[in-house]
């Protein structure tokens, strides 16, 4: 017979766990919408960030707001310690790889990485992008302060960095510009193809894309709601994992899903003034955003951004037009709502590069039973404090129903018929930090 703790063990353990988990509130308080405006502001300044333009100016252009990204890294950097090892990933373009890349460039992303100590080829990354646009995708030369598209994203994964840079973390944490968005998510093609030859174990990236517009073009002005996108199932499954969702379910629990569920549950428990949705969609209705390039080759990926956008401050020419204002300006953005989704990523970059890592293997049983039976592969670490195992009505959006099981690598639910509920685990550390829940990958029979 299992030997079972004292409760008062377990109140210590839930205790402990609690006061660890109450850096986040202080990681919170540390986001400045001082800094997030002033990092706006100078991005704007560079006139315009389009991913053909000025590389030599040393005030204009997209060379000019990646030289001073590199120095803003470099200077978080000194002062932790030098916790951040930034530098440049590029790759070369020519007209041929697309309609918009109407001159050969290199397209250059700005990455500081932050190791963790105990997995540090295990990776969290939160991404903004560097480059702008006005109406033509392919004009350089005119004025493209993108002061919300994405200015706001990018100064959002710098004010991330400078926070947490404070802390030592378990895993390690990217932050990124990525160029060449606007012009075919260019910049993330080439980071995610350079995370597959460094073999690099991603646990997912944070893609923030306009994080700073309160004022939606249906006339809603919202300064709480944000969304959260993402695609249901890996585009590159494999034709037997297709199969097995028609008997086995998991239409919506592909690892972005899991992700965006992620951020939904820490949000929900350390900000609750915040309202996030999940939206069940890649990305907007025929568009698309940097962490595509990370789903189309098997990693988790979600897009963060706004409730509410405005298309009149979006890759518009700046002009004024029978009354009506145009343009990306930076009047249009509201720092303290930038400063809220900052916080949101900063903890969520935090809660998962503390965790511990999710299951590889996750077997499931149960049919014609009254109760659902788990099997997995323990994880080797040794900041595990175990298990927990969720589950949820098949049309709930979120983990409703949670059960940690300790140190153990298989485990009983009676009472609960499997027909009724999806199933999931999390690993938890000692710290009271989960991994995101892993869906059951394998079927047995008893």
């Amino acid at each position: 017979m299992k030997k079972l703790l004292p409760v008062f063990v377990f109140l210590s353990m839930t205790l402990t766990q609690a006061q660890e988990k109450q850096t986040l509130y202080t990681i919170i308080e540390g986001v400045s919408s001082e800094r997030l405006e002033n990092d706006i502001q100078t991005l704007v300044d560079f006139g315009t960030r389009h991913t053909l333009s000025d590389t030599l100016s040393s005030s204009r252009g997209i060379g000019a707001a990646r030289r001073w990204i590199i120095s803003e890294f470099e200077s978080i950097s000194k002062d932790c310690n030098n916790c951040l090892k930034v530098f440049e990933q590029k790759n070369y373009f020519t007209p041929k790889d697309g309609d918009r890349i109407v001159k050969p460039v290199w397209i250059n992303n700005i990455v500081a990485l932050q190791r963790g100590k105990t997995h540090p080829n295990r990776f969290i990354i939160m991404s903004g992008d560097i480059d702008s646009r006005i109406s033509d995708p392919t004009n350089y030369t005119e004025d493209s302060p993108g002061a919300n598209d994405n200015a706001s994203g990018m100064a959002g994964t710098i004010e991330s960095a400078r926070v947490l840079s404070n802390y030592t973390f378990e895993n390690s944490i990217i932050y990124v510009g990525l160029a060449g968005e606007e012009q075919g998510l260019f910049g993330g093609k080439g980071l995610a193809a350079y995370a597959q030859e460094q073999g690099w174990e991603i646990i997912g990236i944070l893609n923030n894309d306009m994080i700073g517009n309160i004022r939606g073009v249906d006339g809603v002005i919202d300064n709480r709601t944000f969304r959260i996108f993402s695609e249901p199932v890996p585009a590159n499954e494999t034709e037997l994992q297709r199969n097995a969702r028609r008997f086995y379910g998991g239409e919506v629990d592909g690892i972005s899903r899991q992700l965006a569920r992620y951020v939904h549950k820490t949000v929900t428990e350390f900000m609750p003034e915040m309202n996030p949705m999940m939206i069940y969609r890649l990305d907007r209705f025929g568009r698309g955003g940097h962490h595509r390039p990370f789903n189309d080759v098997g990693y988790a990926g979600i897009r963060i951004m706004e409730a509410h956008e405005n298309y009149v401050m979006q890759h518009q020419d700046i002009r004024v037009e029978n009354g009506i204002a145009y343009g990306d300006v930076i009047e249009g953005v509201d720092f303290e709502y930038a400063k809220k989704l900052t916080a949101v990523n900063a903890i969520n970059l935090a809660s998962l590069a503390w965790a511990p890592p999710a299951l590889k293997k996750l077997s499931i049983g149960g049919i014609v039973q009254a109760s659902v039976k788990f099997h997995w592969e323990k994880v080797t670490d040794p900041n595990i404090a175990g298990y927990k195992i969720y589950w949820r009505d098949t049309t709930s959006p979120t983990w409703d129903h949670c059960r940690f099981v300790g140190d153990v690598s298989e485990t009983t639910l009676e009472g609960i018929v499997i027909d009724n509920f999806f199933f999931g685990v999390a690993t938890v550390g000692k710290n009271g930090y989960e991994s995101p829940v892993v869906f059951p990958n394998k079927i047995f029979r008893d």
